[in-house]
């Protein structure tokens, strides 16, 4: 099982980004999946998170600007990200609990580097 994260670039201040994550290989059903961050010199952190049929969580950080969404029939996470701000610079790593082979097992994607600069 693989997490693939696309959708990184550099965006000036208030503008937007979509972040993608497939998901590929013997996959049964995924269950939560979620976005973190990393800026230079900190901390990992969540950004969004969503289980199956439950509302999703934010970071107070992101809330009104960033949407988390899946296509479960894709096998794909988006976060969608309006009207970004220079903190947002960071490398974006896409996360998710997956049934594989009658296993649960969580999974990091590689990391898409955001940069929110004018």
């Amino acid at each position: 099982v693989q997490l693939q994260a696309s959708g990184g670039g550099l965006v000036q201040p208030g503008g937007f980004l979509r972040l993608s994550c497939a998901a590929s290989g013997s996959i049964s059903s995924i269950n939560t999946v979620a976005w973190y961050r990393q800026a230079p010199g900190k901390l990992r952190e969540l950004v969004a998170a969503v289980s199956p049929g439950t509302n999703p969580n934010y970071a107070d950080s992101v809330k009104g600007r960033f949407t988390i969404s899946r296509d479960n029939a894709k096998k794909t996470v988006y976060l969608q990200m309006n009207s970004l701000k220079p903190e947002d610079t960071a490398v974006y790593y896409c996360n998710a609990d997956i049934w594989s082979q009658s296993k649960l097992v969580n999974y990091w994607g590689q990391g898409t580097l955001v940069t929110v600069s004018s």
